[in-house]
Order: C-alpha cells, then structure tokens, then sequence
C-alpha cells in the first residue's frame, strides 16, 4: 500500500469515527466531496495546507494521518515466514543464521 492510500484510507477511518460524511468533512476543510473522495481512496494526495486542516478538524495529530496499520493476524504472519522460509530452504548458511536468530527470541 502507497503512502497515498493509507493517508487516504486513515482519512476515511477517523471521518467515520467521527460521525462525518464525506459532504461534511470536505465542507470543514474547503473543498469539494470528489476531490475529499480521490484523498480517501489513495487516488490524489491532499496539499501539506489541507492536512493540517484535516488533523485539526478530524482531533489528530498530523503525524496519525500517516500511520499504517495494516496490522497482519497470526495466521497471515506465520504463512509469510513459512514462504521466506521455503525460499531459503536450499541455503544451510542463511537456515543457520534463521535458526539462532529464532532461539535468540525464544
């Protein structure tokens, strides 16, 4: 995910648990619904002036807006090392160096 999208989809997060809409949000900072739609959706980049309005307006420090949070489950955590694993499968060296680091944390 680009940087855009998840200024846009943290945008979207807050509006809603702020119980705006679209319509409002863009109203508050100064624009219009479709340019406050294509920010949301990671399509255009709101103007460094139109963060501040939105971390002011939305109660967040400008810095959250830029947070990704795409927090990854268990399950999807250890598919994707059994993947990095298997692509190190053949190489003894790089298994060995996996290996003490994995029993440095257990």
């Amino acid at each position: 995910m680009d940087i855009k999208q998840v200024v846009g989809k943290r945008i979207q997060k807050y509006r809603k648990q702020r119980g705006l809409t679209q319509e409002a949000l863009a109203e508050l900072i100064g624009i219009d619904t479709i340019s406050l739609s294509k920010i949301e959706t990671g399509r255009n980049y709101p103007t460094s002036e139109n963060i501040t309005k939105l971390a002011y307006v939305l109660q967040v420090e400008v810095y959250e807006l830029f947070i990704n949070d795409a927090i990854k489950t268990n399950e999807e955590l250890v598919k994707e090392i059994l993947s990095d694993i298997e692509k190190i499968s053949n190489n003894n060296q790089k298994l060995q160096i996996l290996k003490a680091s994995i029993s440095s944390i257990i």
